[in-house]
């Protein structure tokens, strides 16, 4: 449904609405607190709303689901989504924003027929775009990106683990023998696709994403050539289709080391 020019279109918009609603009030903001525990801002809503106004303006036949929406309306686009679904996370880190920790983005992914088509997510403070295409590859600032299908082992590997979501028994399991060499985790679903795509670390698990968490940033791993799998639960049952429930994420830059990664979890 886009092609490369519409899509670096797309990450000029989201650089342009980042600099007027997301930067101007970090480190200047309160964060409340939602009904699911988690936090948000001005800025969250203040990013939703601008960007609502400029993707309608410019592809008003294209609906928009974002994560600062009613629940009911969310469902109600789901169903729709054949026809053409934006789906944005408007900042993705809010509680790094909300701390002043310099690492948060903006993540918009475009579903037709129920797949994801393209994706853009922004780092507006590194100034980073990671922006992919399915089928076309995936860019970082315009510039191709592509794993080498070469790496460590799982024994020195980075791993990016977030154990918030993670079953006990695993977690004592990666807090008393982990099969990696170092671990980090740092707080934006979304960035941590594409610092894998990257290969900035090469290993990844995630106990529990939505889908504006992992849309875009799933399809820039991807096209960049990594291995990654959505799973419905601990079992390794695959995702069989988008929808709203949180999703079991598990990745890495190359097969073996996906494999190799899968094998040790599965253990």
């Amino acid at each position: 449904m886009l092609d490369i020019a519409t899509l670096r279109e797309l990450e000029r918009l989201l650089a342009r609405v980042a600099e007027r609603e997301l930067l101007p009030r970090f480190e200047h903001v309160r964060a409340r607190t939602k009904a699911d525990g988690s936090l948000i801002t001005d800025a969250d809503l203040g990013m939703q709303a601008r960007l609502f106004d400029e993707l309608a303006a410019r592809w008003p036949e294209i609906a928009l689901l974002g994560e600062e929406m009613s629940d009911d309306r969310q469902l109600c686009l789901m169903d729709e989504c054949h026809r053409g679904l934006w789906v944005l996370d408007p900042l993705d880190g809010t509680s790094n924003f909300a701390s002043g920790i310099p690492f948060f983005g903006v993540s918009l992914a475009l579903l037709s027929d129920g797949v994801i088509q393209a994706g853009v997510v922004l780092d507006p403070l590194r100034g980073e775009s990671f922006s992919a295409l399915r089928g076309q590859g995936a860019w970082l600032n315009g510039e191709p990106l592509r794993l080498s299908g070469e790496g460590p082992g799982l024994a020195q590997a980075m791993a990016m683990v977030d154990f918030k979501r993670l079953p006990a028994p695993l977690i004592e399991r990666l807090a008393r023998a982990a099969p990696y060499r170092s671990q980090r985790s740092f707080g934006s679903v979304a960035l941590d696709w594409c610092w894998l795509a990257a290969g900035r670390v090469q290993v990844y698990l995630h106990g529990g994403q939505k889908l504006w968490d992992y849309a875009a940033g799933s399809l820039v791993l991807h096209e960049a050539g990594g291995i990654g799998g959505l799973y419905e639960d601990f079992d390794e049952h695959p995702m069989s289709r988008l929808s709203l429930r949180p999703r079991i994420a598990m990745a890495a830059t190359t097969a073996e080391l996906f494999e190799a990664w899968r094998a040790w979890l599965g253990s």
